[in-house]
This record gives structure tokens, sequence and C-alpha cells, in this order.
């Protein structure tokens, strides 16, 4: 595919956008849907490939589900409705959907192939399969289960008590879906609070979850009932127009229902550190999350350090964070993010090499990166996402701020989590 030709050395961004639904809640939308009993309805549903990887996957497992545009209806036969599939199921470049069914799949009688593209092809998956086969589940495939193909035969599960040895939210979720079909009362230990879109869920479709701190306990056994989801707007996605907002001169951008879960908020938290013009107003509750809107104008900056507690916060938006450093006062240190090596790419090494083509002043390090913030222009050339669509995004909002043409390759990648992307960004010029 040729190289897109991105927007320069824009002067201003003015305008309102309403993000696309969140991708962690779409996906879990489906999946609750799809083992609960009865009919559940999905409004407001992100219609990017990763989601629609999850839909196809269900319907592989016998599920009816209905899509039109972002309105999704899924026809729940309950956790023992599952049937085998007749082909191996492709998840495409989602790793939370082939992480999440695992759990899923583990509890139940019947054996299934699960498969993606290269990119998902090179990611870590023990740390699923490890916990996974503590329970029962049955699970083989390259490097004793370490990467895809994976093979898979479930049922007769027994619960357990796990500790994570990484925050994840993909762990801690394929844990706790298997949980449900386990014997006794299955616990998740994790370092850090992740996401909790998971046992929000459990909750809304009638299911029940203990937290206690950072222990999170099922019980098996549980039986779920279709409900109605509207999902929020992903703050993922509204993460590169608040960085936009920020940091394009003379903008004023407002983001409406914008999902600003707890657990999610770290881009909001670094924002108001390194001292963005930003306000959040409307908060309320869309079932069990909470939502509002958010307006952001241009900003002076400053540097600022991003570790511990919060990294699991953000972990997606580190790649616009680094840009937004780039436009700060001082040096800006990101640790503790290692977890960054096994996303869609080495995200430390993408982000590095990719905003240095366009002149940043930025090194990586073992779990992280040092970003030395000018506050300058940056300038053109040619960059690439490596088929990660927040690298892909991320560039393009980097390109705003550039002094001379650049051109993103792989820019088709955006569409796994925002196929509007460009149409929104565009909307504000």
């Amino acid at each position: 595919m040729e190289a897109k030709k991105l927007k320069t050395n824009q002067k201003t961004l003015n305008g309102k956008v309403v993000v696309p639904g969140d991708k962690s809640i779409s996906h879990r939308a489906v999946m609750f849907g799809s083992i609960a009993s009865g009919v559940t309805t999905i409004e407001h549903f992100l219609p990017g490939e990763d989601c629609l990887s999850t839909i196809s996957c269900f319907k592989n497992l016998g599920v009816d589900i209905e899509r039109d545009g972002t309105k999704v209806t899924v026809y729940g036969n309950g956790l023992s409705g599952l049937k085998e599939p007749n082909a191996v199921l492709d998840v495409g470049n989602s790793g939370t959907t082939i992480r999440l069914l695992m759990g899923i799949l583990s509890g139940q009688p019947f054996h299934s192939v699960l498969i993606g593209d290269d990119s998902i092809a090179k990611r870590p998956m023990t740390r699923v399969t490890l916990p996974l086969a503590q329970m029962g589940a049955r699970i083989s495939g390259r490097n004793k289960a370490e990467f895809t193909p994976l093979s898979l035969s479930g049922g007769d599960l027994k619960a357990i008590e796990y500790k994570l040895p990484v925050a994840s939210a993909q762990v801690k979720s394929a844990i706790l879906l298997a949980g449900l079909q386990a014997d006794g009362v299955t616990t998740v230990i994790e370092p850090e609070k992740t996401r909790d879109h998971t046992e929000r869920m459990i909750q809304m479709f009638g299911g029940e979850v203990k937290t206690d701190g950072n222990r999170v306990s099922v019980c098996g056994g549980q039986q779920l009932a279709g409900t109605h989801v509207r999902v929020p707007g992903d703050i993922s996605s509204a993460a590169f127009f608040l960085v936009a907002g920020a940091i394009v001169p003379n903008g004023s951008i407002e983001l409406t229902n914008v999902g600003l879960n707890p657990t999610r908020t770290g881009i909001i938290d670094v924002l108001k550190q390194m001292g963005a013009n930003m306000v959040i107003e409307e908060e309320q509750t869309e079932a069990t999350e909470p939502i509002g809107t958010i307006k952001i104008q241009s900003s002076t900056l400053k540097g600022t350090v991003i570790s511990g507690d919060l990294i699991p916060r953000l972990i997606d938006e580190i790649p616009v964070i680094a840009l937004l450093a780039t436009q700060a006062e001082g040096k800006t240190v990101i640790k503790d993010a290692a977890e960054l090596k096994v996303k869609e790419t080495n995200r430390i090494d993408t982000v590095v090499n990719e905003l240095r083509k366009l002149g940043a002043n930025i090194e990586a390090t073992p779990d992280g990166m040092v970003i030395h913030g000018n506050n300058s222009t940056l300038k053109g050339g040619t960059v690439s996402s490596h088929g990660d669509h927040r690298i892909g995004m991320m560039l393009a909002v980097a390109a705003l701020i550039s002094d001379g043409d650049v051109y993103l390759e792989n820019s088709d990648a955006v569409a796994v989590s925002y196929p509007n992307f460009f149409d929104d960004l565009h909307s504000l010029f």
C-alpha cells in the first residue's frame, strides 16, 4: 500500500469529536453476551477489526450474533450452549480475543484450535496458558504453548489462587472467565491494579465477583443473564485527540461520552501532571462504567516521571504520551513499562525509532524511554506504523506539528481500533 501523506504544520484544531466505543468493553460485551442466557443488545459497539474478530470466533462457536453498524445483538445460550467449532478460530490481530477466549474455552468439553496474524504469532501466551493448565485445561502449541497456533481441550476445571507475575488485565480476565466454570472459588492476585472491565461486566450480567484490594475472586457455577450494554467512548482513542489538543497551537477540542473508568484514566493524570489546560465535566455512570466530557486546549507543558502503579492505567497510551513529552519543557522519564515490548510491536523500540525520524530527542531504556522535550516543531520524514494501530495514530498526531511533509506507511493498521480516525481528525482542521 502506498504511504499516506499526513497533514502537517497545523496552525489550530477546533471542534467536537465523539470517539468510537471502547475496544476492551466491546470485546467483553460480545463475550459475556455469548456465554449468558438470553438476548444481549450492545450499543456504540466498536466495529474495528479486533472486535469483529471476536464476533467471528463466537459465531464459529455456535452463537447467533447480528450486527447493524454499531449495534450488536447476541443470542446467548449460556456457558453450556457453546459448540465445538468446525474450523480454526482466527483472532486476527487481537490479543484480547485470544487470551480471554482461552479462558472461556478452558471450561468447555471440546477441542479448539486458535490462530492469529503474524503479530499474534510473536506474542507470549504462556502467561495465560500456564494458569489455565493449572486449572485443568489441556493446551499445546509452539514452544510449549508459548506461541500460536494453540490447541486447547477444556472441561472439568478446578479453582486456583494465582498471583500474576505481571500486571495484565487480559491474563486476569482469562483466569476469571475460566473461574466462572471451575469447581470452587478462583482468586487472582494482581501486582498492581489493572483495568476492571471484566469484573464490572460479570456484575452487569448478574454474576458475583469479590474484590479485596488487589485480590479478585469468582465462584464457579454461576449463571449469567443477557442484558443491555451501552459502550462508552474509548479513552485510549480519545488520548490521541487529548494530546493533539494540548500540543497544536490555538486549539480547543471537546470529547463527549468518554469512558472514565479509574483503572483507565492514567492519561488524564499525566496530562494534569504536565500542566495541560483541561476540564472534565458531565460525569455520570453508563451502566456500570463512568463517562464524561473532556475539554482540552493548547497548553504549556512540563516534563514528568511516569512509573509504578500508574503504568497499567495508561499502558496503551504510552506511544502518544511519548509524543506529548517531546513538546514539554524538560525531561520526561517513562519506566516500569517493559510490558510494551510484547504489544502489537515492541512499542519501546518502535516509538523511539519512529519519533527519531521526525527529529525527536528520545532514547530507549530497558523498561521504558527518556524524552528530552524542547517544545519545538518536529521535521518531516517517512514513518511507519509497523502494523500497530496506536503507533499509526500517534504518528498522524505528530505530523500535525511537523515542519515538512510526513508520509505514513501501513496506515491501514489504524482500522484495528479506530476505522474513522483520519476523518475525525480532519474534521478539526
